[in-house]
């Protein structure tokens, strides 16, 4: 199980749940910019502590378990992930 971020993230600049991380497992940090609309959660990196979740002002956060394998949301994360592993040096 890991968390991800549903799109709902789009609509807000807060990035407190970045910032209680312990292991850095966010991407698109860098919003707002047009390339990244949202913050993603690394599933290789998210160790399920749930400390982004509380610090979410918009209820984005949610358990991947939470939603169906199918929602847009899971499917998004993972294609987020699969299109920066091709990008990586010897990808």
């Amino acid at each position: 199980m890991t968390l991800i971020v549903t799109s709902t993230c789009a609509s807000c600049l807060d990035r407190a749940c970045v910032d209680v991380c312990p292991v850095d497992a966010f991407a698109g940090g860098e919003r707002p910019s047009a390339s990244i609309a949202q913050l993603y959660i690394d599933p290789n990196t998210c160790i399920d502590c749930g400390a982004c979740a509380p610090e979410c002002p918009v209820d984005a956060i949610a358990s991947d378990m939470d939603l169906a394998r199918e929602h847009l949301d899971v499917v998004r994360n993972a294609a987020f992930f699969e299109d920066v592993n091709r990008r990586a040096p010897g990808g």
